[in-house]
């Protein structure tokens, strides 16, 4: 996993200006490890940028996302969340808590056979279920 000063550079390297508010943004994500949806982000960083906005939150995301400096998680329909971690690895959700865990996974042991004449340029995994720390309390 890179390190915030990495991916800083990296932003730099590709003429990217890193404002105040992208830059606390990018810091957020990659400190928070929770996988925050745009409401999350916006509400632990309102006080502290009160200038700051969901538009302006939703505009970073999608570029960094663009730029592979992030990764966008579809897991649920109508819920996106975002991860500062880019390296191959999977996601299990809770559907008791709703947090999700990062689990590693050989992206590359993924045999697609039916797909022999594709070109894939993306592997993603998602298990659902419950997590341990629900199951002990059941």
């Amino acid at each position: 996993m890179k390190t915030l000063n990495e991916l800083s550079n990296e932003l730099k390297k590709k003429n990217i200006r890193l404002t105040h508010q992208r830059l606390k943004i990018l810091e957020y994500l990659y400190n928070a490890k929770t996988h925050p949806t745009v409401e999350e982000i916006y509400s632990a960083l309102k006080k502290e940028v009160p200038s700051l906005s969901k538009t302006t939150i939703y505009n970073t995301l999608n570029y960094l996302s663009e730029l592979n400096i992030i990764k966008s998680l579809i897991i649920d329909e109508n819920e996106a969340r975002f991860d500062g971690v880019t390296d191959n690895h999977g996601h299990f959700k809770c559907s008791k808590c709703g947090k999700i865990y990062d689990f590693d996974i050989n992206m590359d042991a993924l045999a697609a056979d039916r797909l022999d004449n594709f070109e894939i340029n993306e592997k993603t995994v998602y298990f659902k279920g419950i997590c341990s720390g629900c199951l002990s309390k059941i």
